[in-house]
């Protein structure tokens, strides 16, 4: 039980698993915010080009 025990606290293959799996999860977050905030200023460009064509 001991020697199991040693070699699962010195095992460090999880802890590489999650810290790749973190930095995944923060870069997923990152792209979808840059989306969220560039497709909105998009909206926002064709809504003002839609007023200008029909103010034309």
């Amino acid at each position: 039980m001991w020697r199991f025990l040693g070699r699962f606290l010195k095992n460090e293959d999880a802890a590489t698993s999650i810290e790749y799996a973190l930095i995944g999860g923060l870069i997923s977050i990152a792209i979808v915010g840059g989306a969220t905030a560039i497709g909105t200023t998009i909206g926002e460009d064709y809504n003002n080009l839609g007023d200008q064509f029909q103010n034309f």
